[in-house]
């Protein structure tokens, strides 16, 4: 079987707020101190990159044709409603009537339908000991944004564009990686040898911000197409990724 290409894309909800941006700072500061963990600054990502990835695609012209006129097709909120239903167990109820014409799609969708979330706390991909990526997880206690983001995939999964991976979606921001560390030296060995990937020991991290807040109550507005390779935001120290496109929640 031939290696797949590498990902181009990626389906997203884009993170953004004050509170989120102070939360980070604090963050930034307070692991990069000498006087703290001593982590390296680069290590930990611009705020303008933050977001919950929904799942990425590789596609040439026509397929980023494609994938915007899906994304663009997609209404959210009757999206998020039917994800409501499916948790209040009415799904099959509103099949039915949908089916015998009682009502139609978009009584599916809730003048209130919004959607909010609340990022908390600090976990390791990797064992903490030996740690490359740090992540903050959403806060989805009744499992309604884990339903409304695997809704969302289908249309592109159906189409073809994005791969089912047939495991359980890992909804998070990252908040560390040690990939984007700069002059990170690594494995001492033969010359021409791929460098070992910067680890670090996330223990303490971990434990001081098991429960910190980054953000509480934040509005979902859109779920966007992006672009992979983050790029820097011209006179900031912020970066963020291309837009190829997105949609709102309807007002």
């Amino acid at each position: 079987m031939p290696p797949r290409p590498s990902p181009t894309h990626f389906l997203c909800i884009p993170l953004a707020g004050m509170q989120l941006a102070n939360s980070l700072a604090s963050f930034r500061a307070d692991v990069t101190s000498a006087m703290s963990f001593g982590l390296p600054k680069d290590a930990v990502r611009p705020l303008g990159t933050l977001h919950l990835t929904l799942g990425v695609m590789s596609l040439n012209k026509d397929g980023v044709e494609k994938a915007v006129d899906i994304l663009r097709g997609l209404k959210l909120r009757e999206i998020l409603a039917e994800s409501r239903l499916a948790k209040s167990n009415q799904t099959s109820a509103a099949a039915l009537a949908l089916s015998e014409g009682s009502i139609d799609g978009s009584q599916l969708s809730q003048p209130n339908s919004s959607l909010s979330l609340t990022i908390r706390g600090l976990h390791s991909m990797q064992p903490a000991a030996k740690a490359t990526v740090l992540y903050a997880p959403p806060s989805d206690p009744a499992g309604i944004l884990y339903d409304f983001c695997k809704l969302l995939q289908k249309p592109f999964q159906e189409s073809g564009l994005m791969i089912d991976e047939n495991r359980p979606l890992l909804l998070h921001a990252t908040i560390i990686n040690t990939i984007y560390v700069k002059n990170s030296g690594g494995s001492s060995g033969a010359r021409g040898k791929r460098r070992e990937k910067l680890t670090i020991d996330a223990r303490d991290v971990l434990s001081r911000y098991d429960d910190y807040i980054w953000a509480e109550d934040m509005p979902v507005t859109r779920v966007a197409l992006c672009r992979m390779g983050a790029k820097p935001i011209e006179g900031t120290d912020d970066a963020a990724y291309e837009v190829e496109a997105d949609v709102e929640f309807e007002s």
